[in-house]
């Protein structure tokens, strides 16, 4: 498949309360945003301000400024550094040739060309049409000049162009069809649960590493790309421990700063994947300077989605590229490791360390089984973690001792063993 042309693109951003470090790994990341997108950053502009313009976003200066440098570079759009309101989007686009996109519509972009399930199609395009339907009103001339690229991959430009009521008809359309994808997605889970598999979820800022542990762990094909958002449909594989016990590894979208709002609506079927998780591993790449701030917008967004109280286990990925100025956390979430995915004796102790959790919640248990129950001692080996077998000749049982999880199935049963 050819790869398209990349578009050209003039960054522009607006400092107001951040810091200059904040404010510089926020318009990197932007950048970065972009060049997933398949965009050329031909520049960056910036300006300090008290607070943004209401009607530009920018200053007047500023604008005037832009304009010159588009006669120069004559780029294909500006991205802005952050959510644009309706009326910013309208007065900037009768300035500028170039089209005019913000960060919000940037990510959404991304999500559009990432999408593979039809869930996922349906949520992006959900998020981008309630995104658009408040910058619909005066936009005709500037929707008309959408010839695709960046910004425009999702519900398209003839969608776009209809009457509001069209939109919020497609709106309550796909949100009919989502309910029944989310029931469908509550009873696979339910299904779960009552035969009590031991649910885990891979979490993280995007590009952190998740997908990569996640084919480590489980020995599965997920998408592995570094890009932003390279995974964004939820995978569910097994993973065995080293006691041969499975549990269900779940690798989830990666999360950003400043995600927006709609997205987290759109995408809160396949959130709550993360918040129905027995155990949660927190994915942060230790090689990127602004890791801190990765890792405290996870733990915000899973609060955000009530899943903060979940045990964690932080992962600081990527050690063999430590950022200069990384320092672990010295009192985090739960219990943390300095890993490699591509590291083998990281990922089986990764397996130990949740083995250990998954004991916790379990209860001992020390049997009798007669040689006859061949079934029991199978379901023993598969679905418990069975420490030790042991064949007494004398009287044809076998000992068993091992952990069971709390409620489980055949909790019930191993009480009529124990003698």
């Amino acid at each position: 498949m050819e790869q398209k042309e990349r578009e050209k693109v003039i960054i522009v951003g607006c400092q107001t309360r951040e810091d200059d470090t904040r404010y510089q790994y926020s318009l990197d990341e932007l950048a970065s945003l972009t060049t997933t997108a398949n965009g050329e950053v031909l520049l960056v502009v910036t300006q300090k301000r008290d607070r943004v313009h209401p009607s530009t976003y920018i200053g007047k200066g500023k604008v005037e400024e832009l304009k010159q440098i588009e006669e120069e570079f004559e780029p294909d759009l500006f991205i802005f550094n952050d959510e644009l309101s309706p009326s910013q989007i309208r007065n900037l686009s009768r300035e500028f040739d170039a089209r005019i996109i913000d960060r919000t519509q940037l990510i959404l972009d991304i999500f559009a060309m990432r999408a593979q399930s039809r869930e996922g199609k349906m949520q992006v395009e959900l998020a981008q049409l309630q995104y658009m339907l408040p910058r619909l009103v005066g936009q005709g001339t500037e929707l008309s000049r959408l010839g695709g690229g960046i910004g425009t991959r999702g519900p398209g430009e003839t969608k776009l162009e209809t009457d509001r009521r069209h939109i919020r008809r497609k709106i309550d359309d796909i949100k009919g069809l989502l309910q029944g994808v989310v029931k469908h997605r509550e009873r696979y889970r339910e299904r779960r649960k009552r035969n009590k598999a031991f649910q885990i979820a891979i979490v993280g800022y995007t590009n952190a590493g998740k997908s990569t542990l996640f084919n480590r762990l489980t020995e599965a094909d997920s998408l592995e790309q570094n890009l932003l958002f390279a995974t964004l449909d939820p995978m569910t594989r097994k993973a065995i421990l080293p006691s041969g016990f499975t549990v269900l590894l779940t690798d989830t979208v990666g999360f950003i700063q400043d995600l927006p709002t709609s997205l987290v609506a759109a995408f809160r079927s396949t959130l709550e994947e993360v918040s129905q998780a027995d155990y949660l591993l927190h994915v942060v790449d230790s090689s990127n300077p602004d890791y801190f701030n990765h890792e405290k917008t996870v733990n915000d967004l899973l609060t955000e989605i009530d899943a903060s109280q979940i045990p964690q286990m932080t992962l600081y990925n990527k050690k063999d590229l430590t950022h200069i100025d990384f320092l672990r956390a010295s009192k985090g979430k739960g219990q943390s490791l300095m890993v490699s995915s591509y590291d083998e004796r990281d990922i089986q102790l990764i397996l130990a360390k949740i083995e250990e959790k998954v004991i916790e919640e379990m209860e001992p248990y020390h049997i009798y089984l007669p040689g006859t129950e061949g079934k029991l001692l199978s379901q023993l080996k598969n679905e418990t973690i069975l420490r030790s077998l042991i064949f007494d000749e004398e009287h044809e049982r076998y000992e068993c001792k091992g952990f069971c999880l709390v409620d489980h199935p055949l909790t019930g049963q191993l009480g009529n063993y124990t003698k």
